[in-house]
């Protein structure tokens, strides 16, 4: 016993002071509102710091894709996100987040298709819970209409047409002067 509390001080003596277990809050806030910026800026700063120290480390680049998040930084969110997903593709909740922000952004269509891929990788009962729970949200989302509209055509002659609408509101405007 006496060796593993010896051998966990080492580490965490070895560890930097920002990046110490007992710098990082015990809890998640519950609230983003509630937090303060310095205090989720300290925060990103120490888990940009840990990313770099392990670059290989998934789910600490999960935990740097929601503080972006919190912070409505939304493109180093995806980043973070997207590279979680590539170091380790069977994450559940590397994969589950990026869907969860792609719902948020109202992407619906992604948002289902990785919410499905979510479901996939779930490993337990609360997993698969938290995978169907937002599924469903996803779909009731896709039911009530809620979604962005996709830009199918091309946006060329509405621009053109209102050019020359424009146009000719100003020359009827220097003829009537």
């Amino acid at each position: 016993m006496a060796t593993m509390t010896t051998a966990i001080q080492i580490r965490a003596e070895g560890l930097a002071p920002r990046l110490r277990p007992s710098r990082l809050p015990a809890l998640p806030w519950r609230d983003p509102h509630a937090v303060p910026p310095e205090e989720l800026a300290e925060f990103i700063a120490s888990l940009t710091e840990a990313c770099a120290l392990n670059p290989d480390n998934a789910d600490m680049r999960t935990c740097l894709g929601i503080a972006h998040a919190m912070n409505y930084d939304v493109y180093r969110s995806m980043d973070a996100l997207e590279e979680a997903r590539r170091i380790a593709p069977e994450n559940f909740f590397a994969q589950l987040k990026y869907s969860e922000l792609l719902f948020h952004l109202r992407i619906i269509d992604r948002a289902e298709e990785e919410t499905a891929r979510a479901l996939d990788l779930a490993r337990n009962e609360w997993e698969l819970a938290l995978a169907r729970r937002q599924l469903s949200e996803v779909r009731r989302l896709r039911r009530k209409g809620l979604t962005r509209p996709r830009w199918t055509q091309s946006l060329r002659a509405p621009a053109i047409a209102f050019l020359l609408l424009l146009l000719g509101i100003s020359w009827m405007y220097m003829v009537w002067k």
